[in-house]
């Protein structure tokens, strides 16, 4: 078992850099996932870490071992890829003892290995059968558990789930966490999509254009975004944001957009009072945007009128699509709402919940 640390990790392709002054540590058992758009730095921050491709700057430590220079078989790490890259000639079995073969290792401990991983992962009974024979999920067990017959100090994956469909994925993402928990060993993940990362990792790296934005657990990063990218990033439907202006308004700080105002309440005021007058960009999830005939109690609550453009039912949820005065948002109300398209509704904003962002800066104030 090992930790992994990136110190002021930056790798450059020509001119693009791809991976910006990366400096991240992650303990030992730890499941970090990485997460961000295409082209963030993600898969090269992993292709890094296992020697698949050269660091420009900076260093990387397995647990105290510097591993810039140590050649990937030596790095005490297994890899599943997006590709699950099975040999198409070869049984399950031997997909998943090649490895081990090629180092050497007894043929009574393969068996032991490959007979272990496949009861793990539940695929026992197809270890005599050729990939061509499997399904998609079958296949993505198979490319796992060849990464654990190495027993490696840490397990990278780069989005192993991308080629499964949406049902596979939910159940898939299960079987891995609870991998990481049988196994109790380093996990480093790759994803574009944010209802992994949220759903898996201990914490979560967000990244964008090569540089970390924010590193911290799932609760933290939707409860406390530390800018706009971070905010838009996490959380399904997207935050809504709009464009504002502090001010005093009845002796009471609020949010001008121009197309309504918003009062901030009073528990939350303080620390924007010394921002009065500053251009910001006000965030508001559509979770806390309610029909007022059915808003959580005791929240603090202002009214928006606006015009619904598009409804639709979830079952257990509407969503809203609200338009004011060209300005778009959305709402998540509950299933009995009234609210039909083209009719004109008040919207609850839950201004508890609000996040107020710099304009020029887009970091969080807070």
């Amino acid at each position: 078992m090992a930790s992994v640390t990136y110190k002021h990790v930056t790798k450059r392709f020509g001119d693009v850099v791809a991976v910006n002054d990366l400096d991240i540590h992650i303990e030992d058992k730890e499941f970090l996932v990485f997460v961000g758009p295409s082209g963030c730095g993600k898969s090269t921050s992993l292709r890094l870490l296992a020697g698949l491709d050269e660091i420009s700057e900076g260093e990387i430590l397995i647990g105290d071992r510097v591993v810039n220079d140590v050649p990937p078989k030596d790095r005490d790490i297994a890899m599943v890829f997006q590709s699950y890259a099975l040999y198409p000639h070869m049984d399950v079995y031997d997909n998943m003892a090649f490895g081990l073969k090629l180092r050497g290792t007894p043929k009574q401990e393969i068996q032991q290995r490959v007979e272990k991983a496949a009861d793990i992962l539940g695929i026992h009974n197809l270890l005599d059968r050729k990939p061509k024979q499997l399904s998609g999920g079958q296949r993505q067990r198979v490319a796992v558990g060849r990464a654990i017959v190495r027993e490696p100090n840490v397990f990278l994956m780069d989005e192993p789930l991308s080629n499964l469909d949406a049902k596979l994925r939910v159940q898939a993402r299960a079987e891995i966490s609870k991998l990481h928990q049988r196994l109790e060993t380093t996990f480093i993940y790759v994803t574009h999509d944010q209802v992994e990362a949220m759903t898996m990792g201990t914490r979560i790296a967000v990244l964008n254009d090569g540089i970390l934005q924010q590193i911290d657990t799932p609760q933290n990063l939707y409860d406390y975004p530390a800018n706009i990218f971070v905010a838009g990033f996490i959380g399904s439907p997207a935050m809504n944001f709009f464009d504002g202006e502090l001010i005093k308004r009845d002796g009471k700080v609020a949010v001008d957009t121009q197309k309504f105002t918003l009062d901030i309440p009073d528990h939350r005021a303080d620390v924007f009072r010394q921002h009065v007058g500053k251009e910001i960009v006000l965030g508001v999830r559509p979770e806390n945007i309610h029909d007022p005939d059915f808003a959580p109690p005791d929240i603090s609550s202002q009214l928006v009128d606006a015009e619904v453009d598009v409804t639709e039912l979830m079952g257990d949820e509407v969503v809203v699509y609200l338009n004011k005065d060209g300005v778009e948002f959305l709402g998540r109300f509950d299933p009995r709402t009234d609210a039909k398209v083209g009719n004109t509704i008040s919207a609850a904003f839950n201004m508890d919940r609000m996040h107020i962002f710099d304009k020029v800066t887009e970091k969080a104030i807070r």
